[in-house]
């Protein structure tokens, strides 16, 4: 038995829920996938999957097994990348996590720039606002935007992520503008459906202040709320690198800009996360710093925020 084709397989059917589907991705026949993962099962004399005519699932045994064959594979794919790329420029594919919006404005329209600085790169991008689990989805490097609070992945900041209080024109003539956060409670507010306390703002000045916020939609897709927000519907509170166009044209007016969102212990940003393992990975830093570059110092979509 191959142990490592048969390690593979066995994360690849774990992670595509099935046989068929891990066979489509590796490339290679329902079989062949079958068959390692029968052999490492025999090898190692227990069930690791508990198969269903639908989909697998992990057993006590399988659960465990599986943890370790992830660590086992990504050492391995860390070492050869290491020695691939020891000589030359970067090179191999790359996968990368990207947070829908920020992707489509930000990352998409550098990748034409990127490509012919790096042709050797081929690029692999994975588009969602789920929290990337990097191991589990055998991910490069996830973009993620705000604080970043665990110890087992090594960020890299590659720009600030502030958010601002906005309303369209039209909005602020028909109701008038708040002089506090207090006086948020008496407006319309737009809100996401999944944030953790996204029906309570926090604002800091010269001191701290929260107010519970309700309004006429709660949406999971920040385009949504903006679209919202430009119609007149309400006051969103959403970061500048989504909203720097709508201001800079006047579409959106900035609201209590003496107020900063979020509290000054808060350490906000746009990171770059990978695994100690990509520290020394020519792919990894090719993409962290051409992207980096093309953003700025302060980012192009913060040059006209206030």
């Amino acid at each position: 038995m191959d142990s490592f084709a048969a390690l593979k397989a066995f994360a690849a059917t774990v992670e595509a829920g099935g046989f068929a589907s891990a066979g489509r991705q590796m490339g290679v026949a329902t079989s062949s996938v079958t068959r390692q993962v029968d052999a490492l099962e025999q090898h190692l004399g227990t069930r690791l999957l508990n198969r269903s005519t639908r989909r697998v699932t992990l057993t006590a045994a399988g659960e465990s097994y599986y943890e370790h064959a992830v660590r086992l594979l990504a050492d391995l794919e860390s070492a050869n990348l290491e020695v691939s790329e020891a000589e030359g420029p970067p090179r191999g594919r790359l996968r990368v996590s990207l947070p829908v919006a920020f992707g489509q404005l930000h990352i998409a329209p550098g990748l034409h720039a990127f490509n012919e600085h790096y042709p050797g790169i081929t690029l692999d991008l994975v588009l969602s606002d789920d929290v990337a689990d990097l191991v589990e989805q055998r991910l490069d490097l996830a973009i993620r935007l705000g604080g970043v609070d665990s110890p087992h992945v090594v960020a890299r900041r590659m720009a600030p992520h502030r958010r601002l209080l906005c309303a369209s024109p039209e909005y602020l003539r028909r109701h008038g503008s708040p002089s506090s956060p207090a006086d948020l409670a008496h407006h319309a507010c737009l809100t996401f459906a999944f944030a953790r306390g996204s029906r309570l703002w926090q604002f800091s000045g010269h001191s701290e202040e929260s107010v519970h916020v309700s309004g006429p939609l709660r949406a999971n897709n920040s385009q949504v709320l903006r679209e919202a927000a430009l119609n007149g519907m309400g006051l969103v509170l959403m970061p500048s690198w989504l909203l720097g166009e709508d201001i800079v044209a006047g579409r959106l007016q900035v609201v209590l800009p003496q107020w900063k969102a979020g509290l000054d212990r808060e350490d906000g940003g746009v990171h770059a996360l990978y695994l100690p393992n990509r520290r020394n990975s020519k792919k990894v830093r090719a993409f962290i710093d051409f992207f980096t570059e093309r953003f700025g110092n302060p980012p192009y979509w913060d040059h006209s925020s206030p």
